[in-house]
């Protein structure tokens, strides 16, 4: 069976604190996509691309934290452009629907309100990575820091150590919690806030109920 194209495809990021369920959530919208014959692409930030994946890795691990967060902020956007340049753009072009857990929210998010980086820098690296390729739709799932860590923890092994980020205090939680809410106030057309507490089930019917009617603009106008 032909599978749908949609003209200049379709670019879905999320965004959301730790545990929110971003990782899950996102699996689950790219299954439906697929069973509904869409084109779909799966990707990840940092990463996406083996020289984002090994930015990645010096993140993550908390080897570039002593760099200072700005050196961090630069980190993430070199990542980013080589991600968005040799993987976003290209499926984009190629009409798919590019799935992006996290993106350029979260490092005004993380670098930005928790770690201070002066914001115009970082609309300053954004404009450089992404040029012209910007999400249709961001989706942040939002959930109270207690239970966020939660699931963290549960699903983290036993011989696995918390990242970089996973490891900070509630407070450093709490404060992204409430960054992620007001970029989604500020945003309205691109954002979408997603209650994501209760069962996986749930949240993607809320998920889909904000997907399907952006698909259908799309294919519309497409038409």
């Amino acid at each position: 069976m032909k599978k749908i194209s949609l003209k200049n495809g379709v670019f879905i990021t999320f965004e959301g604190g730790e545990g929110s369920g971003k990782s899950s959530q996102i699996k689950l919208l790219d299954s439906k996509l697929n069973k509904l014959d869409y084109e779909t692409i799966l990707t990840r930030e940092p990463g996406g691309t083996a020289g984002a994946e090994a930015i990645r890795h010096v993140i993550l691990s908390g080897s570039a934290e002593k760099l200072g967060a700005d050196v961090e902020a630069m980190l993430f956007s070199a990542a980013r452009s080589d991600h968005v340049e040799k993987v976003i753009r290209p499926a984009l072009k190629s009409n798919k629907i590019v799935l992006c857990d996290r993106f350029y929210d979260s490092t005004r998010v993380y670098q930005g309100v928790t770690s201070s980086v002066d914001m115009e820098f970082l609309y300053s690296l954004e404009r450089i990575a992404c040029d012209d390729v910007w999400p249709d739709l961001t989706l942040i799932l939002d959930l109270s820091v207690e239970e966020g860590m939660k699931r963290a923890n549960a699903r983290r092994s036993e011989d696995t150590v918390p990242d970089r980020f996973e490891k900070e205090d509630m407070q450093a939680q709490e404060i992204r919690r409430e960054a992620f809410q007001k970029i989604a106030e500020k945003e309205p057309e691109r954002c979408k806030l997603i209650d994501a507490s209760g069962s996986e089930k749930q949240v993607a019917k809320r998920i889909w109920e904000v997907v399907e009617p952006l698909l259908e603009r799309k294919s519309a106008k497409n038409g």
